[in-house]
């Protein structure tokens, strides 16, 4: 069944439609951090649906909200009045820590950061955007263009003018053998003169935490010290909380507040698990900012009413329950785990991470060099074994990627460290 569903996908989807694992897996139905595929099968999931799958599968104050929504009305548009819209918008203004946020909804976090792009440029008047090496911030082409992946970024076209910084991965590059506090200094200096031979950029666009790129990150303050620059010269600063946000770090709510010096990004972008599934993603902006296009503007889908119920009861659950508490003990405690599996396993070049986002970087032994077929054999063994995990990185695809749903037992943490040991010792 599963092999002929794989037929027809070829038949009518595209080619660069990627699918993990050799026999691709057929996922039928979940619950709680367990999904099941279509021979039955039950795995431990690790990877949420790229992040997505937030709190826990079938999250029973989740769906409900979503049938009760769905009985009465499923969709309107922007063009009217929208209950729950309007009540997610005022909880993550509260949340958010901008003054006089507004909030814009859109399906997902490429849309979000497409929404950001527009906002960014058209209040600055500068088509020009720094962006971070190794990131990746969506699909469309504006997003594509300011994405500093070149295995995500099918081409050099953009609308844009893109200026990439360095900072964004710690272990690697010129900088790589300096102390945090030297890093950061030659990464600002990096960015002065980076600023010295341009045009003033509208923005820079920056993920806390690099998802797609492995879960890398620069030493906390980084951002603070470049928003300094940035504020000098009245250029804008994006955090890219598509991954990140909503507790997953575990220490902080939203990624930037480990570089929180200075206040608040000028906007924030959101999506994945706020949603626990539906398609959520937005914006948040101080009101000067949101409200400075001259357009109309709505959304046909962003904001839709089933998918704000959603959100809001997802929104209420992570609140109510500490799941950002859960997420630095019990992630703590994981990557611990983790570091001690590595050390006995010369193709681990690094576990980092904070909270439940955890990546293991593979290389071959004794070098610096990416193990692309090592991370597609861990990816393998520990399916095998009833574990499913990520894989991503800017040097191949040779991180693993570790991000369960932040309601994630202890137990369920030592079972699923215990199969990924067996799988990293199978290399």
């Amino acid at each position: 069944m599963t092999m002929d569903l794989f037929a027809r996908h070829r038949a009518v989807l595209p080619d660069w439609l990627a699918l993990y694992y050799e026999d691709p897996l057929e996922i039928t139905h979940g619950e709680g951090r367990h999904v099941w595929d279509a021979a039955g099968n039950k795995y431990l999931d690790f990877f949420g649906g790229i992040l997505t799958t937030m709190t826990a599968h079938a999250l029973p104050e989740v769906t409900k909200a979503v049938s009760e929504q769905a009985g009465r009305i499923i969709h309107s548009s922007t063009l009217y009045l929208n209950r729950p819209m309007v009540e997610l918008a005022e909880r993550i203004a509260h949340v958010s820590a901008i003054p006089d946020a507004r909030v814009f909804f859109t399906t997902s976090g490429t849309e979000a950061n497409d929404t950001a792009l527009l906002l960014a440029t058209a209040h600055r008047g500068s088509n020009t955007v720094l962006a971070m090496r190794n990131s990746y911030h969506g699909r469309s082409f504006s997003s594509v263009g300011i994405t500093g992946n070149r295995g995500w970024s099918p081409t050099s076209l953009s609308p844009l003018q893109t200026l990439y910084v360095h900072g964004g991965v710690r272990t690697r590059g010129p900088y790589a053998h300096l102390d945090d506090r030297d890093f950061i200094d030659a990464c600002v200096a990096d960015l002065e003169d980076l600023l010295g031979h341009t045009r003033p950029p509208a923005a820079l666009i920056a993920e806390p935490v690099q998802g797609v790129g492995g879960f890398t990150s620069p030493p906390d303050g980084l951002y603070a010290a470049f928003r300094e620059v940035l504020h000098e010269r009245g250029i804008l600063w994006i955090a890219d909380e598509v991954q990140t946000g909503w507790g997953r770090t575990g220490e902080h709510f939203w990624g930037w507040q480990a570089h929180g010096r200075g206040g608040p990004p000028d906007i924030v972008t959101f999506a994945k698990g706020i949603g626990n599934g539906m398609s959520v993603g937005g914006v948040i902006a101080r009101a000067e900012i949101m409200n400075c296009l001259d357009a109309n503007s709505i959304s046909t889908f962003g904001g839709t009413q089933v998918t704000m119920a959603a959100g809001l009861a997802n929104l209420t659950y992570l609140l109510e329950h500490d799941l950002q508490g859960n997420a630095r003990r019990v992630g703590g405690m994981l990557i611990e785990r983790l570091r001690a599996v590595a050390a006995q396993v010369p193709h681990v070049r690094e576990v980092r991470g904070r909270g439940l986002m955890i990546g293991i970087e593979l290389a071959r032994p004794g070098t610096d060099e990416a193990a692309p077929e090592a991370a597609a054999t861990v990816l393998e063994e520990a399916r095998a074994g009833g574990l499913l995990i990520g894989k991503g990185g800017g040097h191949s695809t040779s991180v693993l990627r570790v991000a369960p749903p932040m309601s994630l037992t202890v137990a369920e943490a030592e079972e699923g460290a215990a199969i990924l040991e067996r799988a990293l010792r199978s290399i």
